[in-house]
């Protein structure tokens, strides 16, 4: 059986770890879920709509949308 703490019983420290990891999980979704709208699918490795729903897996998918799904576009 698993241990369950409730939000209270959690220390100031470990509340402001999670509440600053979900802050910079939410900014990486939106970010990636607004690069993959406005970017050209040319631009993109593999379809759009692998992508979108891709990148709402934690913190993986949008690095690794980042890091894999755009191609380099030549200046």
């Amino acid at each position: 059986m698993a241990v369950t703490t409730k939000w209270s019983e959690l220390s100031e420290g470990k509340r402001r770890a999670i509440t600053v990891a979900a802050i910079v999980e939410a900014a990486l979704l939106g970010a990636a879920l607004l690069d993959i709208r406005r970017r050209p699918a040319e631009q993109i490795r593999g379809p759009k709509q692998l992508w979108t729903p891709l990148a709402f897996v934690s913190f993986a998918g949008p690095i690794a949308y980042f890091a894999f799904g755009r191609r380099r576009v030549a200046a």
